[in-house]
């Protein structure tokens, strides 16, 4: 029962989370801003929101190693998106001309997994309230983060073609949403519950389970998303929305520790979770640096970064598994 309680509620986030994306789009199209721009925040932000919403519902149920999973796990897992990604449109060397667009956003991204890994080991015992400092301090980093994107987006508005005929008004894609963040977060402490049961059931944990079937279930959002970019052509927008998802990662393990009455959220993750947030970490530097270098060789029919990708995340899991299972 527990199985299907769970696989009801993935496809209920899923179905959600894409309304939630398709509207998003429409507010970006009606405010009109830029494909990368969106791509990096406001998208990144939409499809991130069930793991927020996930994070925050596991530390309501004392569950933080599902929370710290979940996010840290997405981080992988959104990179293993852009090896598929790049397997995908072989043909077109997608990625090798689009990366150099998303120096910036890939290199934030390592900035703030590595600032999270940081604070996890430094144990900085400040608080502002019941809130670490150091959580205030990475979300801090992610809002200069975000100016330093726009910043780097000069001219948007001059580079906006016409709103295509059809677009729903901007309150209408306000509403949907609204609308879809509220089935969000109904369902999400729902499949919360059902993860942390299957923890208990398989005797693998919640820091296995967290990092892959709870992030997995909360990235499927990325994944539809990113092939439907790709498919209308929005390229700057898929890839965009792969690298700011992990950025808006580890701004919400800050932002969890709002939630987290129990004291400081990032001290109360198992220490296990730095082995996840590493993997997540080296395969955004590898995602990266493989595209800037422009290694063009392959071995049959895949390049050698996204190659490098696909064995460190399934090294990465073999790992987390025996972890899991100890």
């Amino acid at each position: 029962m527990v199985w299907v309680q769970f696989v009801a509620t993935a496809i209920g986030i899923v179905i959600a989370a894409n309304f939630l994306a398709k509207f998003g789009d429409v507010i970006a199209i009606r405010t009109r801003l830029g494909g990368m721009f969106v791509g990096v925040l406001l998208m990144a932000g939409a499809t991130s929101l069930p793991e927020v919403l996930t994070s925050i519902s596991a530390v309501s149920q004392n569950t933080p190693g599902i929370a710290a999973g979940n996010l840290f796990g997405s981080n992988s897992f959104n990179m293993l998106l852009l090896a598929v990604l790049d397997l995908a449109s072989r043909n077109q060397r997608l990625l090798r001309r689009a990366a150099r667009r998303h120096a910036l956003s890939g290199s934030l991204a390592i900035l703030m997994i590595v600032l999270v890994l940081f604070f996890m080991q430094a144990d900085i015992r400040l608080k502002v309230g019941w809130v670490g400092i150091d959580s205030l301090l990475i979300i801090a980093v992610y809002v200069i983060a975000v100016r330093l994107i726009s910043k780097d987006q000069p001219g948007l508005e001059a580079n906006i073609e016409d709103i295509p005929v059809g677009t729903p008004k901007l309150w209408v894609g306000l509403v949907g949403f609204l609308a879809a963040a509220a089935a969000l977060i109904v369902i999400t402490p729902i499949m919360v519950r059902s993860a942390s049961e299957i923890a208990d059931i398989t005797g693998l944990g919640t820091t296995f389970v967290g990092t892959t079937l709870v992030a997995m279930v909360t990235s499927l959002p990325e994944v539809v998303t990113t092939i439907a970019a790709i498919r209308i052509g929005a390229s700057d927008m898929a890839i965009g929305n792969l690298f700011g998802s992990n950025m808006f990662n580890m701004a919400a393990l800050g932002l969890t520790d709002f939630f987290y009455t129990s004291g400081r959220f990032l001290p109360a993750i198992d220490p296990a979770f730095v082995l996840v947030g590493m993997l997540g970490l080296l395969m955004t530097v590898v995602g990266l640096v493989g595209n800037l270098a422009r290694l063009e060789k392959r071995l049959w029919f895949i390049e050698i970064d996204s190659l490098v990708l696909f064995i460190i995340y399934i090294t990465g899991m073999i790992l987390l598994y025996q972890k899991g299972i100890g």
